[in-house]
């Protein structure tokens, strides 16, 4: 439908071992008129008192292209000892005027969050495990997994969780020029909200890549982006963990303000997550969406 203008860049800043490999989407239709995170009244307040918000109100905010456009990658592995991570800490206070966050405040509180770039068969299941525990969950979704499953995206917003922006087709935000990466946001931004009466105002970038320049833009269109401060190799379908070595890794890796990063297309996900969150809940820690 677009015709898309790609310019390549070079040379990425390498900040962790390892990407994190998102795949995700989003579709609903909503009857409802409740005010939930993610709609048009709480976008207002994610966004309203960063810096970039207030240049903008007093004309002193940096144009797009003075912004670096150096691709940081962020995929975070294991975190020992339930410490709090200090790497997301300080990419957090680097980049707070720009709505990033890794990390909830300090405390007893874990955001759980799903990528979902497609449908592998295991949503429901998901959704029947967080009901059933009394969890809220953020679902990072992309076009393609909106268009495709608008019964399951409904189901995410009528039972209370937050529907947030994984872009129009999952790009690398950092190799496409400024017009393109702009598009990716509002392209399924305005799509969700035409056709379910849904205002996101969540974004996650695709694999953890960013630069300054993104971030920038993100934050111009209203939105927060979400990274995360704990994530596993749990995407790859054809080589799933199992589920002893997974639930060892995602349990003993808690720590307070977590935002952990879950797959949806991962079967042992689906598997486990009923015992994940009892553990978690066991270990002293609440779940919350609130960011």
């Amino acid at each position: 439908m677009f015709k898309r203008k790609i310019f390549y860049k070079t040379a990425p800043l390498i900040l962790a071992a390892c990407a994190v490999f998102s795949a995700c989407s989003v579709d609903t239709d909503s009857g409802k008129n409740e005010t939930v995170p993610g709609t048009t009244a709480q976008n207002t307040t994610n966004v309203a008192d960063t810096t970039l918000e207030a240049d903008a109100a007093n004309g002193s905010k940096p144009d797009l292209v003075e912004y670096s456009t150096e691709p940081v990658i962020w995929g975070p592995g294991n975190i020992t000892d339930h410490e709090r991570p200090a790497e997301p800490e300080k990419l957090q206070n680097k980049y707070s005027e720009m709505s990033a966050q890794w990390l909830l405040p300090d405390g007893n509180n874990i955001c759980l969050t799903f990528d979902e770039g497609y449908e592998n068969g295991y949503t429901d299941r998901i959704l029947d495990t967080l009901a059933e525990k009394n969890v809220k969950a953020i679902f990072f979704c992309t076009y393609d997994y909106v268009k495709d499953n608008p019964q399951l995206v409904l189901r995410m917003i009528n039972e209370g969780h937050i529907l947030a922006n994984h872009t129009y087709t999952h790009y690398d935000m950092t190799e496409i020029d400024l017009e393109t990466a702009q598009e990716e946001i509002t392209l399924l931004h305005d799509y969700v909200e035409e056709n379910f009466d849904y205002a996101m105002g969540y974004f996650r970038f695709p694999e953890g890549v960013f630069s300054e320049q993104t971030l920038a833009l993100t934050a111009e269109l209203g939105y927060r982006s979400v990274f995360w401060s704990f994530a596993y190799e749990d995407w790859d379908t054809s080589n799933p963990p199992d589920e002893e070595t997974a639930f060892e890794k995602i349990t003993s890796s808690v720590h307070g303000g977590e935002i952990m990063l879950l797959h949806a297309v991962c079967e042992t996900n689906a598997n486990i997550l009923g015992s994940v969150i009892d553990d978690i809940r066991q270990q002293g820690y609440e779940f919350t969406t609130e960011l």
